[in-house]
């Protein structure tokens, strides 16, 4: 706009304005028709056209300062060739952008690579982050990690990724989709390309279940009109509506790519609930007191009672959707009740997060405030690692 603004001066300074002399007269008299307009004057003609040209080239500056800096918006379009006469202003302006973008740039970041700059897929970063600071989960860090390389690396993708995650509060459901959003996009949950649902704060009214549809059909068309990669996350599963739920299924169905060798865009479900948590403590508490370690027991045994909970389950319409009855989800994902020992790495990290020392009394003291399951045994938090943040105040000086 301000270019624009700029040459639009620097017109009406060097135009060759004339006087309305005879030009104009002349024509109406040579008409020899009484109340016929005069010619045009032709000073204005020659405004009428330069202000045309210097709409063109403010358009083609905002188009390569946008594509410069957001070319997953950009159009591959050959630019129109200069106005003749016009060659040394458009340097200028290009130049100009160049400054523009370059200051923009400080702050911003920009793509500079080719392709969507908004999506990273730092699948080592994820490794990393699912080994060392997930703790008491190693069903999830495998299965998780296994299934979304799986997903991202294979060339063509027939359906979309659908994750379900089940087990207490606190056991670290939210956290991993935040991994997940962090290292797939880089912006993380603030992502154009990731959307969050929470189905208590959403879409909390029943009666209004025709809205709510309406507009989650809408946000994912645009989400995914804008990403080629696109991550949904619906916490409190067990809580959606089942018009929502059967809303979802087509979008997890396996799909024929329209076009051959052109790659097919990507999503990504996260469903996250606290449905079959107790079939989760029971197993692994019986597992326990038996004598397994916590890392022996495996996927294939807790599975068969995960899936079966979830499907048996009256007091969610989940276990009876279409998502769960035809298979639409790729993985259900059990997330273990955590012990003592979890929660004190949990404080650990809190301490860490804010640059806070900390003793290891500090540590011990702020997990023996946490409540511990069953009564007998106490061995599992019944809260998981939730609430360690406000704790840790507590201890600050």
């Amino acid at each position: 706009m301000l270019g624009g603004t700029f040459w639009l001066l620097l017109l009406l300074l060097l135009l060759p304005l004339r006087p309305p002399g005879t030009q104009g007269h002349r024509g109406a008299a040579s008409s020899g028709q009484e109340g016929e307009e005069p010619a045009a004057w032709p000073g204005v003609q020659r405004l009428k056209e330069q202000l045309r040209t210097v709409g063109t080239l403010s358009k083609r500056y905002w188009g390569l300062f946008s594509c410069t800096v957001w070319p997953d918006h950009c159009q591959d379009q050959e630019a129109p060739a200069p106005p003749l006469g016009w060659s040394l202003p458009l340097q200028w302006g290009r130049r100009s952008l160049d400054r523009l973008t370059e200051w923009f740039c400080r702050f911003q970041d920009c793509c500079t690579g080719g392709g969507d700059c908004r999506i990273s897929n730092n699948l080592t970063g994820l490794e990393s982050d699912l080994r060392v600071r997930l703790h008491g989960q190693h069903l999830a860090s495998e299965l998780v990690l296994r299934a979304v390389r799986g997903y991202l690396e294979q060339p063509q993708g027939d359906k979309a990724l659908a994750l379900s995650f089940h087990g207490w509060s606190g056991t670290g459901k939210n956290f991993v989709a935040r991994m997940l959003a962090e290292n797939l996009y880089r912006d993380g949950l603030r992502s154009d390309c990731v959307k969050m649902f929470i189905s208590t704060f959403h879409f909390p009214h029943p009666k209004y279940a025709d809205v709510y549809k309406e507009e989650l059909r809408w946000q994912m068309q645009e989400t995914r009109r804008r990403c080629h990669q696109t991550m949904f996350i619906f916490d409190e599963a067990e809580k959606l509506h089942p018009g929502l739920l059967e809303l979802l299924g087509p979008h997890l169905e396996p799909r024929v790519p329209e076009t051959q060798g052109v790659e097919p865009p990507r999503a990504i479900f996260l469903f996250l609930s606290n449905l079959g948590g107790s079939v989760i403590n029971k197993e692994v508490l019986g597992l326990l007191k038996a004598g397994w370690s916590r890392e022996e027991i495996t996927m294939q045994y807790l599975e068969t009672f995960l899936q079966a909970e979830i499907t048996a389950s009256t007091d969610s319409s989940f276990g009876s959707s279409r998502l769960v009855k035809e298979n639409l989800i790729d993985f259900f994902v059990p997330f273990l009740p955590l012990e003592y020992r979890h929660v004190r790495l949990c404080v650990r990290d809190a301490f860490l997060s804010q640059d806070l020392p900390y003793t290891e009394e500090a540590l011990d003291e702020i997990a023996k405030m946490m409540t511990y399951v069953p009564e007998e045994e106490q061995l599992f938090s019944s809260q998981g690692c939730k609430s360690i943040s406000q704790r840790i105040n507590l201890f600050l000086p």
